[in-house]
């Protein structure tokens, strides 16, 4: 944690002696003081965490940590309220004539900024002394770079197959004789509608089965409709009910439908399966009365419907009356085979040496046959060197966690290990799963773009930020720390057990690295720079308080958000980076987002907002914009003075239509943003050829994707991906039924090219194609 606790202060600090410092005299000599500090500071804060990672003076240490975290988060604090006064007066002189009077009352407050920051930070750096010299007489000093805390960055070797704890299926052991009765239960039997319950503990395997058997191609050709919708802990029927049409009623998919009742939404399910085959898997189920609400959902039609559902509780399969699978611990010779497959997946073929054996059998035995936790403790050594010595240390490491006294199961202490014994660099990434809801799959992509945006990442070396980012999922991928899996139209997407998840949350509230806000239960502690609010936002703003909050997450919204809301959010969290309204109900984005001058990662996605207002041009840090799935058809001209834009994100999908890939239209110009690394999708059918032509300036391109395309806007197009020689993804869409793509115009396609998108008719077979 101490590279990304202290460094993005550090980075702060030096771009601020780069740019602004120059007009603040008699302070540079300060900045550049603190800077110092916190690079001496930063070692010890490695030795302190190593500290609490052993439990060694945990309470001294957690205080000692505490107290450089607050400091941390006051010098960025007075950093980007500076740069926002900065900001705020540079905007104000562009926005017309000033007075003399003005101007006069320009230089006060000016004078007076530079008083306070220089006064400010006089104020830090005496702290920063008192925390630096009561560390040391702890006895903190410099920690030595080991295995265990690596402090530079060496990309790790890649599984092609990236293990997750969804086990592969050569590593699916102990489950055979399950997996085939299960398959039997779906496919064979009665006609009759039947529940079949998979019962066990967390981390047991029920997610892994029932995912297994629901893949397989026997059962996916047995029923017409398939659903796989996760449950979990707290649920709202009514986004479940939308989520199970969503896939079994293929004919609606694409629009967006107005908001039901529960009666209605019940019905028309009824209506639209009541002569056909399904089978629904319904994942982490906990609520006893979950049955009573959804059986009205999926008639029994005697068309031999099936319904598995995954549970902890004995209490919830009893609830319905249903076919029960109690899962039970793997056995010693399963728990070894599938320790051996994770532990030794790069070397030893799979097997363990004889010198590490009785060890290794020892760490099993501590797994107590939970595949979760064997998974997890043979990923982690799967990253050590295998030697006795590394092996002797997991082991005393899980003999202390069993034996601690602490508010975490024991199952949940053996999983914290993977946390602790992530590099310093990997925890903040990891912690990151905390903001988001239990059981959820985030895009990979879009992990990347927040990653970015929040600071974690720092170029290394000819890599880029995106390959950076990249290399640190794949290690905690290596980990068996995260679950992979595939979304159409989204791409890859990752999340943690929910086990896993629970440990997160513990360890987030430790260092106060994320808060959320539900009307039924709130994690408040400490000051946390991100937060997440759900569920009801009454009294939201009032109850948070005044904390240097910089990320705002909004999911799962009751209320509309109503624009004196968004302008109270705004003026409240001012120096705002992240600002995610993903899939909320707003209509609506104020003029005052114009404010946020820090922002760099702004998400409309899945909301109803149709314009974006013309104040856009004054967030010149925006790197990510996402608007799809809004209403939004065009953008403002302003955007053309994002000159740090990266990801521009926009479409419409229409399913009931050829046209079903709508674009954004955008206007002259926007080649100036000669940064974009993604535009998708770009509607080629407005302003002209000379808009088209835009294209060629964007010579950074990774992801292209073009709407409405005829044969004169095709040439124009084509000739532009010719210079484009980083483009990974393309997608290209036809006007029309009767608009031709020749693809005679690219004749190869470019050289790093991973995936094509061709929508409409082709005169002949792409050539490119076996290229490809």
């Amino acid at each position: 944690m101490a590279e990304t606790l202290l460094g993005p202060v550090i980075t702060k600090l030096i771009d601020l002696l780069a740019d602004e410092v120059k007009s603040l005299n008699g302070v540079r000599k300060q900045v550049k003081s603190l800077q110092k500090e916190l690079e001496f500071i930063q070692p010890l804060l490695k030795h302190a965490e190593a500290k609490l990672e052993s439990g060694e003076i945990r309470d001294v240490m957690q205080v000692w940590v505490k107290h450089v975290r607050e400091e941390a988060n006051r010098i960025e604090e007075i950093i980007d309220e500076y740069l926002y006064f900065v900001e705020a007066e540079k905007h104000h002189r562009q926005s017309g004539c000033i007075s003399c009077f003005h101007k006069a009352c320009g230089f006060v407050k000016n004078l007076k900024q530079r008083h306070d920051i220089g006064s400010k930070i006089k104020d830090v750096k005496n702290s920063l002394r008192e925390i630096k010299d009561r560390g040391q007489a702890y006895g903190l000093r410099p920690l030595e770079q080991g295995a265990s805390s690596p402090t530079t960055y060496v990309e790790a070797p890649i599984d092609p197959r990236l293990g997750s704890l969804f086990i592969e299926k050569d590593e699916f052991v102990g489950l055979e004789t399950e997996s085939e009765a299960l398959v039997r239960k779906l496919v064979e039997g009665s006609s009759a509608r039947s529940v079949i319950s998979l019962v066990g503990q967390g981390g047991i395997g029920k997610t892994t089965l029932a995912k297994k058997v629901y893949d397989e191609e026997i059962v996916k050709g047995h029923f017409e409709l398939h659903a796989w919708v996760t449950v979990s802990q707290s649920y709202n029927v009514k986004k479940l009910l939308k989520n199970l049409k969503r896939q079994i009623c293929t004919s609606d998919r694409g629009m967006e439908e107005t908001d039901k009742e529960v009666e209605q939404q019940i019905q028309d399910l009824r209506d639209s399966i009541e002569a056909k085959s399904y089978v629904v898997v319904f994942d982490d189920v906990w609520q006893e009365e979950f049955w009573g609400v959804i059986k009205s959902a999926l008639p029994n039609n005697n068309m031999g419907s099936r319904i598995l559902i995954t549970t902890r509780n004995v209490g919830v399969a009893n609830s319905s009356p249903c076919d029960l699978v109690q899962l039970q611990t793997w056995s010693s010779k399963s728990s070894w085979e599938l320790f051996c497959k994770k532990a030794f997946q790069y070397e030893f073929q799979g097997q363990c040496p004889q010198d590490l054996e009785h060890l290794s059998r020892e760490i099993v035995n501590k797994c107590k046959g939970l595949p979760l936790v064997i998974a997890t403790i043979a990923g982690l050594l799967s990253t050590k060197e295998k030697v006795e010595l590394e092996w002797q240390r997991v082991l005393d490491d899980l003999n202390s966690k069993s034996e601690m006294n602490s508010e975490l199961n024991s199952t949940a202490k053996i999983l914290s290990l993977s946390y602790y014994d992530l590099p310093s660099h990997l925890k903040s990434f990891f912690l990151y799963f905390g903001i988001f809801p239990e059981d959820y799959s985030i895009e990979c992509e879009r992990l990347y773009r927040l990653w970015i945006a929040e600071g974690f990442i720092i170029a290394r070396g000819e890599m880029t930020l995106n390959e950076v980012t990249e290399a640190y999922l794949k290690e905690l991928l290596q980990r068996n720390l995260l679950a992979i899996g595939f979304v159409i139209g989204a791409g890859k997407t990752c999340r943690v057990h929910d086990l896993m998840h629970d440990v997160i949350l513990s360890r987030a509230d430790e260092v106060c690295f994320c808060r959320t806000w539900d009307e039924n239960k709130s994690r408040f502690r400490g000051a946390g720079r991100r937060l997440r609010i759900s569920g009801s936002i009454e009294n939201v703003l009032k109850n948070v308080g005044d904390s240097p909050i910089r990320s705002v997450f909004l999911s799962d919204i009751d209320d509309q958000l109503t624009e004196s809301f968004i302008v109270t959010l705004f003026k409240k969290f001012k120096l705002l980076e992240v600002l995610d309204f993903d899939s909320v109900p707003l209509n609506i984005l104020p003029k005052e987002v114009g404010n946020l001058f820090h922002l760099k990662y702004l998400s409309l996605r899945y909301t109803k907002v149709k314009i974006l207002p013309n104040s856009i041009k004054n967030l010149q840090k925006l790197q990510s914009l996402d608007i799809r799935r809004t209403l939004i058809r065009e953008l403002p001209m302003e955007i053309n003075e994002l000159r740090n834009l990266r990801h521009l994100l926009a479409c419409t999908i229409n399913e009931c239509s050829f046209d079903f890939h709508d674009g954004v239209q955008m206007h002259e110009g926007f080649g100036n943003l000669e940064d974009l690394q993604s535009l998708s999708l770009f509607e080629a059918h407005h302003g002209g050829i000379g808009v088209v032509k835009e294209l060629e300036k964007l010579r950074k391109l990774r992801w292209l994707g073009v709407s409405k395309l005829t044969s004169e806007t095709w040439k124009v197009v084509c000739a532009s991906i010719r210079n484009m020689d980083h483009l990974q993804q393309l997608g290209l869409f036809a006007k029309d039924e009767n608009e031709v793509l020749d693809m005679e115009y690219i004749p190869s396609p470019p050289r790093f090219l991973q995936e094509l998108f061709l929508i409409g008719r082709l005169q002949n077979f792409p050539d490119m194609i076996p290229k490809f």
